[in-house]
């Protein structure tokens, strides 16, 4: 009984709705339209999506109101419908004239709040969308640091319904990075921490960088350093849960990171999985890295070395369709990584859309793709050339998008940049136990949008002066070979401490390129004329060297570098060679330098470095070498001892030697000094000689064997890096001049 009641009720209640909406509908015989003057009566019906013997009821013209509505063309709209005729009233919104923008002086400022506006020239005025630009400007100038700006705007009314807006802006000043803090399980000191960021904190020196001012942009790249570094280190689960920035002063903030950095995870089991048509000895090499890397800290970097021989593999084999995909399976902190490599279905690369690029030319782009027009779709060569043009530090943004082609088996991919300024300024000082320094220099990254780099830069010392232009353009011609050219003066004047003073200006150029895995040539061609003077005080065969040279040598470099980064490196090795042969010269020097260091990590958080280095310069028609052409060991090589007051001397003067060595190695010691943030304790190592002498049989200490011993402290200042050393010579010569104690202080500006 119930159930019939129930079952009569709906049927009514659903008559009834059918009923009321059948009685308002209404059929359209005619279409009336008001109050337009610019907007003509097709173009609203076209909007309205409405034609003649249309059946409507209220929800279509509640859809006809939001589809006019939605055009942005209409400050208000009535719609009615009565005795067939559709009536549609509207009131046009004014069109913008012009648009101004009071007080930004920069132009650079004023593109970038004008860059994703709504409201434009010559479109409808809506008053919505002037609320949402009115956040944009603010939002935008937040980004480039300017969080106190005021934005105020004012409608200026004209005739035939056109206005005119007019922004008022008063940006402020620039919000200042007071301090940078790092808060949470962060595994690593904050001097470390804020050598991987881009961020500084504000000094009242700072006048070049722009890096002391908070910059959402500079934030997230920020984010983007810190978890990379912390990936790097094996720290898997790394959570940076939060930056933000807290309002200490008037201007001023505190910039935290909060950072959640758990355990170190290693690499366990690596294996591949390849399709059963494919031959396993082409992945021997894979194979080779994944039981090196068993045991070893995470790294995204070795992930991405192994991804990179995939693709290696990929070209050598002529493997076209495949993609790579990575399982992962944690066991007690040990990271399990199957590589799976598939076979796809084959797909060819139809277009390859490039925008955004209004600066940069197409075929600086297009030089970074592993990919071409034409070639098999391959998805890990795709993303390598989006990779790759991140690496060039030219672009804010980097996307891509593969989209069907004009036919099913055909692709097209689109690249999507957004570019960023690529010109910087430095400035920065230095002082300590060797004397002050001064540098200033500019660079641009991309000069006229052709990837070509442009760097002038200038270094003040007490003992020289060193000017130096160089152009260099990355992929010479398409070759993926850089080739260089360079120009500079320098002035060395060592009269007070080794008799002799040079004037030396010239030319180089030369090419770089990768010619194996982690090996990178170098050959180049310098020329320099050089003039020697010196003083009463020198010896009499330093005298015979005065006058004027020219000099022209052929210069090879052999860099083999397998460092986990290059800056701070904590694992890997770096082994160079340099060779200087003589074309043009006076006394045919030949010079030799071979360069070692290798980087590892004895316990958690400690960074342990051994270095050897090895250096010759000899005539090759037996004859004296220069003054400037002899070798005095840099100072980083042999702590304990003054800089070049050891080894040969002439009289008074220490001359330097044809050949020297030095091995070194230095140990941090986080134990020490645990809690202080902002030093890192270290001992060290350091043995050395400098010695021979061609142009005189005389006392050249060259069987003594220097070496020292020590601790040093790395301490992150107010003003800048301060390191400074206490070492004891352990061994020496008599004529050798120790120094228990440097330090160099350091700022940028």
């Amino acid at each position: 009984m119930k159930f019939n009641i129930l079952k009569i009720s709906f049927s009514v209640l659903i008559y009834i709705i059918f009923f009321i909406s059948s009685s308002l509908s209404e059929i359209v015989k005619e279409i009336k339209i008001i109050g337009n003057d610019r907007i003509s009566d097709d173009t609203i019906k076209m909007f309205s999506q409405v034609s003649i013997d249309d059946d409507l009821n209220s929800s279509d013209i509640n859809s006809i109101l939001k589809n006019l509505y939605d055009t942005n063309f209409f400050e208000n709209v009535a719609v009615s419908l009565n005795n067939e005729i559709l009536k549609i009233i509207v009131v046009e919104n004014p069109i913008i004239q012009n648009i101004n923008y009071e007080g930004i002086k920069a132009k650079k400022i004023e593109d970038e709040i004008k860059k994703n506006l709504n409201l434009k020239p010559r479109s409808s005025f809506n008053k919505i969308l002037l609320s949402e630009d009115v956040e944009k400007i603010k939002n935008a100038l937040k980004s480039i640091g300017y969080y106190f700006s005021i934005v105020d705007v004012y409608v200026e009314n004209l005739n035939d319904n056109l206005i005119n807006l007019n922004y008022k802006i008063d940006i402020g000043d620039k919000a200042k990075i007071k301090k940078i803090s790092f808060i949470g399980d962060k595994k690593f000191k904050d001097k470390k921490l804020k050598s991987v960021i881009v961020s500084e904190e504000y000094k009242f020196w700072k006048f070049v960088t722009g890096k002391k001012y908070l910059n959402e942009n500079i934030i997230s790249l920020d984010l983007r350093l810190l978890k990379n570094f912390y990936l790097n280190r094996g720290f898997y689960n790394i959570k940076i849960d939060s930056s933000f920035a807290k309002l200490v002063n008037q201007n001023e903030f505190e910039l935290v990171y909060n950072i959640t950095a758990g355990n170190r995870f290693y690499f366990n089991n690596l294996n591949l999985k390849i399709p059963d048509d494919f031959d396993e000895q082409n992945f021997q090499s894979l194979n080779k890295l994944f039981k090196k890397l068993k045991g070893e800290p995470y790294s995204i970097n070795q992930v991405a070395k192994i991804l990179e021989e995939v693709e290696k593999i990929t070209i050598l084999e002529q493997f076209q369709s495949i993609s790579a995909n990575v399982i992962e399976n944690i066991v007690n902190q040990k990271i399990n990584l199957e590589f799976v490599i598939n076979q796809t279905e084959t797909f060819f690369v139809e277009k390859i859309n490039i925008l955004g690029n209004n600066v940069t030319r197409e075929n600086v782009v297009r030089n970074q793709f592993e990919i071409d027009e034409g070639d098999p779709y391959n998805e890990i060569l795709a993303n390598k050339s989006v990779n790759n043009l991140k690496s060039l530090n030219f672009f804010k943004n980097v996307t891509s998008e593969t989209v069907q082609g004009s036919s099913p088996d055909l692709k097209v991919i689109n690249i999507n940049i957004e570019e960023k300024a690529t010109g910087e300024i430095s400035a920065g000082a230095g002082v300590g136990t060797s004397g002050s320094t001064i540098a200033f220099g500019v660079k641009e990254n991309n000069y006229l949008g052709k990837g070509i780099t442009l760097d002038a830069n200038f270094t003040l010392s007490e003992e020289s002066l060193k000017g130096l232009f160089s152009v260099t353009n990355p992929n010479f011609r398409n070759t993926d070979k850089s080739i260089n050219f360079s120009t500079e003066a320098i002035e060395t004047d060592r009269l007070s401490a080794f008799g002799y003073k040079t004037n030396k200006t010239g030319f180089s150029i030369g090419t770089n390129f990768e010619f194996l895995d982690n090996l990178r040539l170098g050959l180049g061609n310098s020329n320099y004329y050089e003039k020697i003077e010196t003083d009463s005080t020198a010896s009499t065969r330093q005298k015979t060297q005065e006058g004027n040279y020219w000099d022209s040598f052929i210069n090879l470099s052999f860099d083999y570098d397998t460092r986990n980064q290059r800056f701070q490196a904590s694992d890997g090795f770096r082994s160079q060679y340099f060779v200087d042969l003589p074309v043009i010269s006076e006394t045919a020097t030949l010079s030799n330098t071979y360069l070692y260091q290798y980087f590892t990590e004895l316990y958690e958080n400690n960074i342990s470095n051994l270095s050897f280095y090895l250096r010759s310069a000899v005539s090759l028609k037996d004859e004296d070498i220069k003054l400037s052409e002899r070798i005095i060991l840099p100072s980083k090589r042999l702590r304990g001892f003054q800089r070049g007051r050891f080894g040969p001397k002439d009289g008074e003067d220490y001359i330097g030697g044809n050949y020297a060595a030095s091995i070194n190695f230095s140990s941090t010691i986080p134990q020490i000094l645990e809690n202080a943030e902002n030093i890192d304790f270290l001992v060290f190592m350091d043995a050395a000689n400098v010695w021979g002498v061609d142009y005189f049989d005389g006392d050249d200490e060259g069987s003594e064997i220097r070496s020292s011993l020590g601790i040093g402290i790395d301490w992150l200042t107010p003003i800048g890096p301060l390191n400074f050393t206490l070492a004891t010579a352990i061994t020496k010569a008599d004529s050798d001049k120790t120094e228990t104690f440097r330090f160099n202080l350091g700022t940028s500006f």
